[in-house]
């Protein structure tokens, strides 16, 4: 018999290779059919709710509330040149704003 440096798997060789990522008992693969309920929370919070137009009460996501806001076409394009300027993301800076607005109204609310 002559050897050429090639060899044909087996059957049991195959199979093997196949389930050699795998580590996990029976047991462990029967919890996954679960679904994953941190998963499913995530997802939920990322996928709208209903109308896609309707700006809604917002959507609870740990400690934090999501708002859905919306702007003209020109105020977005303000916002978006002065994120650039600021060097930070149209987003950030609206939360910041919010946060700024919300701070300072509860400041003037209890002086009266």
């Amino acid at each position: 018999m002559l050897f050429t440096g090639r060899s044909r798997p087996t059957v049991k060789a195959a199979n093997d290779a196949a389930n050699a990522g795998r580590h996990r008992t029976e047991g462990q693969e029967q919890q996954d059919d679960r679904p994953d309920e941190e998963l499913e929370s995530y997802l939920a919070a990322l996928s709208p709710e209903g109308d896609p137009e309707s700006t809604g009460s917002g959507r609870r996501f740990g400690g934090a509330q999501v708002y859905q806001l919306r702007l003209p076409l020109m105020a977005n394009e303000q916002l978006r040149e002065l994120a650039a300027h600021h060097q930070t993301s149209p987003m950030a800076l609206a939360q910041e704003w919010v946060l700024q607005r919300l701070e300072w109204e509860s400041q003037h609310l209890h002086r009266r």
